[in-house]
């Protein structure tokens, strides 16, 4: 039973007061819950998730990277892969970076060959290309690179992309189509 107590206009109103929430209360906790859980949801997935990036992706990063740092700098930058550590290094003498590849699915190693008189001989894409392996590439601050392209190898799987002078991007391959 409630206490109450009668006012001069004759009006009855309850002695003790009853709390409640808002609706804007409601509102308000409801979202900060909800940013909460997001925040967590990405979190957890971001932990658990075990998709490493491929060798070409790393050094596609490696090689804006460098291209960015010689533009900044306005020094040449060179790029190598140091074969021990299994990481792509790029520096302009002043300032050295690194990035690791994913050794999870066998040795990795990244070759970078230069076409050049009194090289090699290799096959690619059916042709007879003549090349000679160099230690490292240079990015320039104009925003070019030398040519060069680049192998990857993941145990015994080898692919190759060739390296645009111009652009540093990858070289698109001719596809010839059947008519």
């Amino acid at each position: 039973m409630a206490l109450t107590t009668t006012s001069a206009t004759g009006r009855r109103s309850p002695t003790a007061k009853t709390s409640a929430f808002t609706l804007l209360e409601i509102l308000l906790v409801l979202a900060l819950m909800g940013l909460i859980s997001g925040v967590l949801a990405v979190g957890i997935s971001r932990a658990f998730d075990n998709d490493h990036p491929a060798p070409d992706e790393v050094f596609w990063q490696a090689c804006r990277s460098a291209q960015k740092l010689a533009s900044l700098s306005e020094s040449d930058t060179s790029l190598s892969f140091d074969s021990k550590a299994k990481r792509l290094v790029w520096s302009n003498g002043q300032q050295t970076d690194s990035a690791a590849l994913d050794t999870t699915h066998g040795d990795v190693s990244v070759q970078f060959l230069q076409a050049a008189k009194g090289g090699s001989l290799i096959l690619i894409a059916g042709r007879v290309v003549e090349t000679q392996e160099v230690s490292h590439v240079v990015f320039y601050p104009d925003g070019t690179c030398m040519a060069f392209r680049v192998q990857f190898r993941i145990g015994s799987t080898a692919w190759q992309a060739g390296i645009d002078p111009w652009t540093c991007a990858p070289v698109l391959e001719k596809t010839e189509t059947k008519s």
